[in-house]
């Protein structure tokens, strides 16, 4: 049987990164098993589900190269099938009309809790009611749970990440699948979503490992297998807590707003609770070939976003520097930084260097703008300070010297060197002046390079012009 996994998340808001995690390892399970990796958008909660969180959740799996292999189903529109298998249920006599109105099922739980146990349904008048003796109220249905006597008296989860877990059937109670309004309840839903869906493995994380024991029961009811589930730990923040925004970013989407690689993402949270060895800078081909889901932890992980970053800089000084380039003038476009042709040349030229101190998008942007504008670049506070009246006469003696230098990178660096060594000057306070005057700040890439990528003319201009008094 082909492996089919899928992710399903709920479309109330943005994909938060546990939630990429679990699309990650359930992708990377299906492509080491050669199988399918599917969506399902569980959208039946029609007060908060949204058609901009779901545009989002397909917007951040695209981005994170996690689109399914085919179109996501939308589980409100199964409505009709969820509630064709509870009646099969109750044709069956696996499950029964239960006529509880909500008053009744509150004073059952106030009961439970005033004796200070656990509330558990007892529908016991309903299981065997004459259907005359009905009582004139809508009625909902409601499976009937594994006895305690039954099945060695306890139902039995081999859980591919947390073993072999058992919960006694004394525990379980007879729950709803389809309401008194004829709606599917989401915990019968997603059964027979995840059989008609053919799904094998369920990997989701371990919030939802109680549920299991309750949707086994809609499983075994049916005679339909059980699929293999594997429970993953949840993320959380550095103070082991449930990761929130109080602790950084926590959706796919503010990742890429940062200026994070997706590729250093993907990385970073296969990492997280997963583990082969030492090596940490794993390729998305590699992960798919030594992914196993046995190498998942038992134990929550911990968000460490210092470390992220360190993954997303070695990404940056690996990526293509056309690609970099093409990020780098779409978020100087947002900003409202204007460029021509010459200036996407400038950075283009650059970018080689440019990347190799970058720790994500938005500083390499940041570190462009002197190359993308035209004319003098705007002067931080330090590279203002730098250009002293001495510093401003040593330009305009450059601006000379460089006057029929050849404009290429060696033949720049090898006629700064022979000016320095000239005029009895270590090369540092040559070049710091020039930085200051080419690009505002007093920290850029090697200064041969920046000449060479502006062109004669405007290097020249922007000395001449921070030369002035």
């Amino acid at each position: 049987m082909s492996v089919r996994t899928r992710f399903a998340p709920s479309p109330t808001g943005y994909l938060h990164i546990g939630g990429a995690r679990t699309a990650l390892f359930n992708f990377l399970f299906a492509r080491h098993h050669g199988g399918q990796y599917l969506l399902r958008i569980e959208d039946t909660d029609k007060q908060r589900s949204t058609p901009e969180a779901v545009r989002q959740i397909i917007e951040s799996l695209d981005w994170l190269g996690l689109s399914p292999d085919e179109p996501p189903v939308f589980q409100s529109q199964r409505e009709p099938r969820h509630a064709e298998v509870a009646r099969e249920l109750l044709a069956r006599g696996r499950a029964y009309l239960a006529y509880d109105t909500p008053e009744e099922l509150a004073a059952m739980r106030a009961a439970a809790e005033a004796a200070k146990r656990p509330f558990k349904y007892d529908g016991s008048r309903w299981i065997d009611l004459d259907p005359a003796q009905a009582p004139g109220v809508p009625p909902a249905i409601r499976i009937k749970a594994p006895r305690p006597g039954e099945g060695g008296g306890e139902t039995v989860v081999k859980d591919l990440v947390q073993g072999e877990v058992r919960v006694a059937n004394a525990e379980l109670d007879d729950m709803i699948i389809l309401r008194s309004d004829g709606t599917p309840t989401y915990l019968h839903a997603v059964v027979v979503d995840d059989h008609d869906m053919a799904i094998t493995h369920v990997i989701r994380g371990d919030d939802h490992l109680t549920n299991t024991f309750r949707q086994c029961m809609v499983y075994d009811a049916m005679g339909w297998r059980r699929p293999h589930f594997a429970h993953i730990p949840l993320i959380h923040g550095a103070d082991g807590a449930k990761l929130s925004k109080r602790h950084g970013a926590v959706g796919a989407l503010d990742f890429r707003e940062q200026g994070l690689l997706p590729e250093a993402v993907c990385n970073y949270l296969l990492r997280l609770g997963w583990g082969h060895g030492d090596t940490e800078i794993i390729s998305r081909e590699d992960a798919i070939r030594i992914f196993d889901i046995a190498d998942v932890g038992r134990a929550a992980s911990r968000m460490d976003y210092a470390k992220l970053a360190h993954f997303n800089g070695v990404y940056i000084r690996a990526t293509d520097d056309a690609r970099l380039a093409q990020e780098v003038l779409t978020r100087l476009a947002k900003r409202g930084i204007s460029f021509g042709t010459l200036g996407a040349e400038r950075v283009r030229a650059l970018m080689p260097e440019l990347k190799a101190r970058a720790k994500d998008l938005e500083e390499l942007a940041g570190a462009a703008v002197f190359a993308a504008q035209e004319g003098p670049p705007a002067m931080d506070q330090k590279a203002a300070a730098a250009l002293t009246p001495e510093a401003k006469e040593r330009l305009r003696d450059l601006a000379q010297f460089l006057t029929d230098a050849p404009w290429e990178r060696l033949e720049l660096e090898r006629w700064l060197r022979d000016y320095a060594e000239v005029k009895g000057l270590k090369l540092g306070a040559v070049a710091q002046p020039l930085r200051a005057a080419l690009t505002g700040s007093l920290q850029s890439p090697p200064i041969d390079a920046v000449l060479a990528a502006l062109g004669r003319t405007e290097a020249m201009d922007r000395i001449l012009a921070a030369a002035e008094d």
